[in-house]
């Protein structure tokens, strides 16, 4: 079967992520799931599993829901993105207190950025896992509440977003600045290509 057109189907809810799919050229429908993912921590889960389970459930419910209400077949992409620090994982934090505890944790550390992405189409299905390093500086308590008293840190993992205020705290990453952000550009290309996708247009020179 080939693609019904030249469409994904987007299975999250993440700003960042349409941003992201945008700025390549990916045209994509959001096909949020019927059912909410469980994303609790299961009892001696490792971050690398964790990160990747979750990002398959995501997939699968997605998948569900698209053959569900019989929708065109199409590619379809997950991903879920976690902060690991000493091999904690920091979700989202619920409060002020909790965004307060999450930043001084990273502060003047060097903390782990794992963005897990899948794909779908027709029977198969590809996954991979991109790790980045990410340094903060050494911050200040008023640095700490300063940045917490905004909007930002209460929508992402870790308490932070490399592309908003706290960029300025970052003094070095490797890896992924596509994937801290919550989508590794390469990997993602990559993956979309195994379904007969096209990213770049064809050569005119």
């Amino acid at each position: 079967m080939k693609l019904a057109d030249k469409k994904i189907y987007l299975a999250s809810k993440s700003p960042r992520r349409r941003e992201l799919l945008r700025q390549i050229g990916i045209d994509f429908e959001l096909l949020l799931n019927d059912k909410e993912v469980d994303e609790q921590v299961l009892p001696d889960e490792k971050p690398a599993a964790y990160v990747a389970r979750v990002t398959r459930d995501k997939l699968m419910s997605a998948r569900q829901t698209m053959l569900y209400r019989q929708l065109p077949m199409r590619p379809i992409l997950a991903a879920d993105t976690t902060v690991v620090v000493d091999d904690l994982i920091l979700g989202k934090p619920a409060d002020v207190k909790e965004a307060i505890e999450m930043i001084t944790r990273l502060s003047g550390r060097t903390h782990q950025v794992l963005t897990s992405i899948a794909v779908a189409f027709q029977e198969q299905m590809w996954q991979t896992t991109q790790y980045s390093d990410v340094v903060f500086e050494s911050l200040t308590d008023d640095m700490i509440r300063a940045y917490c008293s905004t909007q930002e840190p209460y929508d992402k993992a870790g308490g932070y977003g490399i592309q908003g205020l706290a960029s300025i705290f970052i003094k070095d990453i490797a890896g992924s600045h596509s994937g801290i952000m919550g989508l590794p550009l390469f990997e993602t290309a990559q993956l979309l290509q195994n379904t007969g996708l096209r990213i770049l247009p064809p050569a005119t020179l």
